[in-house]
């Protein structure tokens, strides 16, 4: 725990503009990140008397170690970089609004030369038009089936599209007429733009131009006696008419606006948001947050108006015309409390959206009544989410707490790493390296290690495998803690530059407060040698034996034994099994590739694109080592000297006759050609690991090398 006048910043030093601020602790992670008016007048509220503190205040500035500032031209750029800099260091202290779930959303590539509809969920890309959120996917897409009808623009892959345009002929979609076609030129592409472009419309809420228009098509057909386009306009018109039945009309026509609601208590809050476009309800997204940080209910509602706004910049790419297209700023922004910084936000709001954007709190009417129900849904989301993880807040403490008294460490271990290893008879060799900070796992951080061994051919056993991969985690901390200790003392404590490298993304820039190796005594006996033999004496260690769920530590005869029912052994075992999954899973992805093999893989300089042209020259590996260095060298991208290695690699001194028979190597599994698999992957791809069907796709195993059992294991002593 630092004191905070040991990094206080003289008063003279901090300028009296607007800025942002990072604070970082004694490892140099960023663990808050604000943004100030006067930075003197913020920063200096952080440096008086504790007690006067908010208690989660009082634990940021004891847990940091340093601070720095960056000076800016206006409040709104202080905003768009505190925005920036949440995002990129995600800081411990900061109140991030997480998505309870992920909202799938109805998206138009209208970027790409023939756009498509289709399903989409994740980050924004640019040049894509999205609709939504919806609470389902199947929602979408039994409203895209109904438009279809009227707007039948393409929605298969690319893959299918591009097979559609080798055979000539349409999906099944084009033959039902619920896809235009352009595959097959049944229309052009600048007409299915058009298309889509209408599609855009109508989902955007202006859907009477539409209506006017079909209706005044099918009257002119029943006059010219056409009845049977009447019908089908009839049926088409019926099927817009379902598809807006779906979204109900709340407020007047023409009203764009988000409406949030906020509720909760010191600890959490839910915040719900419906996205009214053209009078509908297009959309509705929740999010419940834990209060890691001091905040009124104004700062909370702009630090979420940030969040969700923020990825409307992002996807657009800094191009006003496109982020305003893309309908994620509306006109409205209905909040239960002003921001604390309006002028601000709603300039920035305004300038994403390259126009007017009013934030405001709705007193009355239908936007106060939907409102109330927006509000209705947060309450009703903030019950159902403490019912599910009832005590989750207080059962990952009382964990962290429990392995603390029982391993004896001076403090909670708040940052965990897991490693184990995965191997089959010794082939293969993978580890993996998993992260748990208070006691939930960080995916980000997860990583594998590729064991070599002294010879380059692995380790002996798992022990020798653990040294290793112990040693080089903490050997690339100690190198990675040497290298940023000149920048640690040139920046932090002062002023920085907007535009410093982020070298705290390091991947190995922190040490845990306690590692967890997956086995007994033997595997925490090499790890505590490989910490011991780097002069490594801070960090705690112990290991989760299998069989009686035991806790070993470095250098006791009798385990440390935990009740089956305790919170602590419960996250060690999720710890340990999240390890010994992503273990297998490097091993798998290892096994894999080791099992296809070709005997042009040694041939210097011969990669997968020339590899692939020689066998569909030749059309079989037979046929190649029949072929002479001069025919080799006529392929498109071969060249003599490389003919010349290929021949040499098919015929080595003392080899068999050239008919074939002496191949140990299954070429279909490396030949990128229509009717054979993609490079690189088994032949049987869904056969089951073992199977008949991998054993006849697989390499024949070499004298040298062990023929590998199906049997995967990460415990020496199985």
């Amino acid at each position: 725990m630092a004191d905070p006048a040991t990094y206080r910043p003289a008063p003279g030093e901090i300028p009296t503009t607007p800025g942002v601020y990072r604070f970082r602790d004694e490892h140099g992670r960023v663990i808050y990140v604000g943004k100030a008016k006067n930075l003197r007048a913020r920063l200096s509220s952080y440096f008086q008397d504790l007690s006067a503190l908010h208690p989660r205040t009082q634990t940021m500035v004891t847990t940091a170690c340093s601070v720095e500032w960056t000076v800016v031209g206006t409040e709104v750029e202080a905003l768009a970089l505190e925005y920036s800099w949440i995002k990129e260091f995600d800081p411990r202290f900061n109140v991030k609004y997480r998505d309870d779930k992920s909202y799938p959303y109805l998206a138009v590539t209208m970027g790409e030369s023939v756009p498509r509809a289709q399903v989409m969920r994740g980050s924004k890309r640019a040049g894509t038009r999205y609709f939504g959120p919806f609470a389902h996917a199947w929602a979408i897409r039994e409203t895209l089936d109904l438009l279809l009808r009227v707007f039948p623009i393409r929605t298969c892959s690319a893959g299918v599209y591009k097979r559609a345009q080798q055979s000539g002929r349409p999906c099944l979609l084009g033959y039902i007429d619920k896809c235009a076609a352009p595959c097959v030129e049944r229309i052009s592409k600048d007409a299915h733009r058009a298309l889509a472009e209408d599609f855009c419309a109508f989902m955007a809420g202006d859907t009477a131009k539409f209506m006017r228009r079909l209706r005044d098509e099918m009257a002119m057909a029943a006059q010219n006696l056409d009845y049977e386009r009447a019908a089908r306009l009839r049926d088409d018109i019926g099927a817009l008419e379902r598809a807006m039945e779906k979204n109900a009309v709340v407020l007047q026509d023409g009203t764009d606006a988000d409406i949030f609601a906020l509720t909760g208590d010191e600890l959490e809050a839910a915040v719900q948001v419906f996205h009214v476009r053209g009078g509908r309800i297009r959309g509705q997204r929740g999010w419940v947050v834990e209060k890691v940080e001091d905040l009124t209910d104004a700062d909370l509602v702009e630090h979420l108006l940030q969040q969700v706004y923020g990825t409307a910049d992002e996807a657009a790419g800094g191009d006003v015309k496109a982020a305003r297209d893309s309908g994620l700023v509306p006109r409205e922004v209905l909040v239960p409390v002003l921001p604390a910084h309006l002028d601000e936000m709603t300039t920035w709001l305004s300038g994403l959206r390259g126009a007017r954007v009013d934030i405001r709190v709705p007193q009355r009417g239908d936007k106060r009544e939907l409102a109330a129900t927006v509000l209705k849904n947060a309450e009703h989301a903030l019950a159902l989410h403490r019912t599910r993880r009832a005590g989750d807040l207080t059962n990952r403490s009382l964990a962290l707490r429990e392995i603390q008294e029982a391993l004896d460490l001076d403090s909670a271990p708040l940052r965990i790493e897991c490693y184990d290893i995965s191997t089959t008879m010794g082939t293969h060799q993978a580890a993996s390296m998993v992260v748990f900070e208070d006691g939930l796992a960080r995916k980000s951080e997860y990583r594998t290690f590729g064991v070599k061994g002294p010879d380059g051919e692995g380790a002996r056993d798992d022990t020798a495998a653990m040294y290793e991969v112990i040693t080089r985690r903490f050997r690339r901390y100690l190198a990675e803690r040497s290298d940023s200790a000149d920048l640690e003392i040139e920046t932090f404590g002062g002023e920085v530059d907007a535009e410093t490298p982020a070298t705290d993304r390091k991947r190995f820039a922190y040490p845990p407060n306690l590692v967890v190796v997956d086995g007994g005594p033997p595997q925490v006996a090499a790890a505590a040698k490989a910490l011991a033999d780097l002069g490594i004496d801070d960090v705690a260690l112990c290991g989760l034996a299998k069989r009686l769920e035991e806790v070993w530590v470095p250098g006791e005869e009798y385990p440390v034994i935990l009740q089956r029912s305790s919170e602590g052994l419960y996250l060690l075992q999720r710890v340990r099994d999240e390890a010994h999954r992503f273990a297998i899973t490097a091993h798998r992805k290892k096994r894999g590739k080791g099992m296809t093999v070709s005997e042009l893989d040694s041939v210097p300089g011969l990669g997968p694109a020339r590899k692939g042209a020689l066998l569909r020259h030749f059309g079989s590996l037979k046929r190649l080592r029949a072929a002479s260095a001069e025919e080799i060298a006529t392929v498109q991208g071969m060249g003599q000297r490389t003919a010349e290695a290929v021949v040499a690699a098919l015929h080595p001194a003392g080899s068999p006759a050239e008919d074939g028979s002496a191949t140990t190597t299954v070429e279909s599994a490396a030949v990128p050609s229509p009717e054979q698999p993609e490079l690189g992957r088994p032949a049987a791809a869904d056969a089951p690991e073992g199977g008949a069907s991998a054993a006849a796709s697989s390499p024949a195993p070499s004298p040298e090398a062990p023929s590998p059992a199906p049997v995967e294991t990460s415990d020496a002593r199985a």
